[in-house]
């Protein structure tokens, strides 16, 4: 009898201790963003700009394997500094143009306050001057170094391991001497940068056709700043739920403020939501397929958490930081249930539809073999 009731011990004690040590995690993350968020941004840039390299190498003839990575970070470096550009000169121009809906919002807040029996409505600018400025500016003005800040921390990380690759080899022979275990470790860390690899290029590939599609939207009923605002429907696309959310609601409420009457923000907000339906609902998952297998609800509380511990940083990085947890958490008997959970089919350990080696373009609708196998040999000489 102690002996048959020791095994049910012994699972509830190691259950417990990995739930606490989830707890630790958790809270060593959260004390620990202000260092952390920098390096896991610079390692999801290295695992965008790996990819980007092997797709060169993969499409472009002329590009060798020696040159794809310095094209790669070439390329990476003016598409982020156009970008960057692109947002020093609308941003100023953007945020004007908002000024000017003081009086129609003017409008719509009386217009609200009449419906809700308000006899006295508020004013924009009495928002305004009800405001500590001098407290709003200082956030604002830290919010603004905080972001100069972590981007250079983000650059000098993403420096340093780029150019510490080559030496990851030597460090993981280190790690694991056994043959076995350094195969296991190696298929551990292909499926987390396959799984990474696939949901950024699923995600940016699907942004930027809501992005386009919304843009030819917003032109077509005359929406002001309407590249502006594709431009941040693109950028929202990456957070799971909200950035949807985002994408459909928010150019039709500016629109309600810009237009006198109602019908462009009708057409505009009926439009957008056909976009996110067709796109969210038959486009996104025949190209992701089953590639990540992770549960939707799990996808959902991952926001939430990654959101309370990282803030935006971890909403735009929850859902592979989730992939990342999983393939890990699957490794080791006593947490391996919680990976099961997260999954979507109760099988944590497969990333489907992806070889290790392939670059993150190609389409999940061809399936191909698990990654832990190995494709059979051609019998041609």
């Amino acid at each position: 009898m102690p002996a048959a009731s020791s095994a049910p011990e012994s699972t509830v004690a190691r259950n417990a201790l990995v739930i606490l040590a989830v707890i630790a995690g958790g809270t060593t993350l959260y004390a620990l963003a202000g260092i952390l968020t920098p390096l896991a941004l610079a390692l999801f840039l290295a695992v965008m700009i790996d990819g980007f390299a092997r797709v060169l190498e993969r499409r472009m003839p002329g590009v060798s394997r020696k040159a794809a990575l310095p094209t790669a970070v070439v390329l990476s470096i003016l598409l982020f500094g156009g970008t960057a550009f692109f947002v020093a000169q609308n941003g100023a121009g953007f945020a004007s143009q908002l000024l000017t809906y003081g009086p129609k919002l003017d409008s719509v807040m009386a217009q609200v306050s009449g419906l809700m029996g308000i006899r006295t409505p508020p004013t924009v600018l009495g928002i305004i001057h009800g405001l500590d400025a001098g407290k709003y500016l200082g956030l604002a003005a830290r919010a603004v170094q905080g972001f100069a800040s972590t981007a250079l921390f983000v650059l000098v990380y993403l420096a340093f391991i780029i150019a510490s690759r080559r030496g990851w080899e030597r460090k993981a022979i280190g790690l694991f001497p056994v043959r076995e275990e350094r195969q296991e470790a190696v298929v551990a860390f292909l499926r987390i940068r396959d799984g990474v690899e696939r949901y950024l290029f699923v995600q940016t590939v699907t942004g930027l056709m809501v992005a386009v599609l919304s843009w030819i939207a917003m032109a077509a009923v005359g929406l002001h700043d309407a590249l502006f605002w594709a431009f941040l429907i693109f950028l929202a696309v990456y957070i799971p739920v909200a950035g949807g959310v985002f994408a459909g609601v928010a150019p039709p409420l500016f629109a309600l403020v810009q237009f006198p009457g109602y019908g462009q923000a009708i057409i505009l907000f009926i439009v957008l939501q056909l976009i996110g339906m067709v796109i969210g609902n038959v486009i996104y998952p025949r190209m992701q397929g089953r590639s990540l297998n992770l549960d939707p609800v799990m996808v959902l509380l991952a926001l939430a958490f990654w959101s309370a511990i990282w803030g935006v940083t971890g909403a735009f990085l929850s859902t592979p930081l989730t992939v990342m947890a999983m393939v890990v958490l699957a490794q080791f008997d006593g947490s391996r249930w919680i990976a099961v959970i997260l999954s979507a089919d109760g099988d944590p350990q497969q990333l489907k539809n992806r070889m290790p080696n392939e670059p993150p373009d190609t389409t999940a609708l061809n399936p191909t073999p698990n990654p832990t196998t190995r494709r059979p040999r051609s019998k041609r000489a």
